[in-house]
């Protein structure tokens, strides 16, 4: 059952904002990063799932997974055993947002190698704070943001 938050978004939708039921659900720090690592995983662990994000705080991780459960995009098994094992995987409704990560993914990869070409052409000189997108990221990458995003995590491999 969708959190409060998703279902007042889909009670006040008008088709011509479809885009905002799919950002309540998909919008998040992580949300599509983790969406995309468990697409690659039949079956993840939390710290597993962790590392393979790029490493977000745990306390943020399990806010989005708990988001992700809500949503049924994600299950979460607990078995009782010590120590305790907690495991999650997609449901049908979370893989068939794959295609939609991968279609992000292609964009951001276009995206990125546009905005790099734009800047090899710009003779300005113009430096930036790379740490969003890697160390290969166009110059101007990640200027003005506050958080630490994605990263270079390539969504759709």
């Amino acid at each position: 059952m969708p959190r409060k938050r998703v279902d007042g978004v889909i009670a006040s939708w008008s088709h011509n904002c479809a885009a905002e039921v799919t950002v309540a659900v998909l919008g998040g720090a992580w949300k599509p990063v983790v969406l995309s690592v468990l697409g690659r995983h039949e079956v993840m662990r939390f710290g597993e799932l962790r590392r393979a994000a790029g490493e977000p705080t745990p306390r943020v991780l399990t806010r989005q997974l708990r988001e992700l459960e809500e949503d049924g995009l994600i299950s979460r098994t607990v078995y009782a055993e010590v120590p305790p094992r907690v495991e999650y995987r997609l449901t049908a409704r979370g893989r068939n947002v794959q295609p939609l990560l991968d279609a992000m993914a292609e964009w951001g990869r276009d995206y990125a190698a546009d905005v790099e070409r734009e800047s090899a052409d710009d003779d300005t000189g113009v430096g930036g704070d790379r740490r969003d997108f890697g160390d290969d990221a166009p110059a101007h990458a990640g200027r003005g943001r506050g958080d630490a995003g994605a990263g270079d995590r390539d969504l759709g491999e």
